[in-house]
């Protein structure tokens, strides 16, 4: 889309800043603004969390590394995305680092909250019931009670799928790779979406690693 022959970098006027936000490796952000800065041409690396309904509204979180100069001319399109903009430093990649460790979470948080589900399910408790317990215990997160309720629900339409997951936690465990660190609870989350994957799931919503489960039964989708 950026480069190549019929990429737009080469037809923006130079010194335009541009705002990457795709869930990509520190290396990858890193290649891009210095394929951009051969345009004469800024770069944000800026990555967005916050899911489909804080989109809409324009209450984005915005984890964004980069020069001055990049922040300030894409001041307008962050005040229109972000509910919070956090400056990680001015150097690219550094935000998609951030972003990637925040997916850590993330998974980690759907594949625990997909684990009890199931245990719930294997002791007989209805899971509306299990999930109304959590959501108002100190067990919950954010992720458990958004995706969990699709579970409920049994409607697995994509709002982010398992293979997004898949690629995301694969992210992880290369950035940990690279700086030598273990990850014993993200590399079982990873192995779980990668299951679910491979079972045929990897374009439901990546509440489905659920699925991975056998011995149980889920809820049907709601008439």
């Amino acid at each position: 889309m950026l480069f190549g022959e019929t990429g737009v970098a080469q037809h923006l006027k130079p010194g335009t800043a541009v705002m990457v936000s795709s869930t990509i490796a520190s290396a990858d952000a890193q290649e891009i603004a210095t394929a951009l800065a051969g345009f004469d041409l800024e770069m944000l690396d800026a990555p967005v969390s916050g899911g489909a309904v804080k989109a809409a509204n324009g209450e984005m979180t915005v984890m964004a590394s980069g020069s001055d100069i990049a922040f300030e001319r894409l001041a307008p399109v962050l005040e229109a995305v972000a509910g919070k903009v956090y400056r990680i430093g001015a150097e690219p990649g550094l935000g998609s680092t951030v972003k990637i460790i925040h997916q850590l979470l993330a998974g980690v948080h759907i594949a625990a909250g997909a684990e009890a589900m199931a245990l719930a399910a294997r002791a007989g408790i209805p899971l509306d019931v299990m999930y109304d317990v959590v959501t108002n215990a100190a067990g919950n997160s954010w992720m458990f009670e958004n995706r969990m309720r699709h579970v409920v629900d049994g409607d697995y339409t994509p709002h982010s799928a398992v293979d997004i997951f898949v690629k995301d936690l694969g992210l992880v465990a290369d950035t940990a790779k690279a700086l030598h660190f273990p990850l014993p609870l993200a590399s079982t989350a990873l192995n779980m979406f990668t299951s679910a994957s491979n079972a045929g799931y990897g374009k439901e919503d990546d509440s489905a690693v659920i699925k991975i489960f056998s011995g149980i039964t889920l809820p049907g989708a709601k008439s």
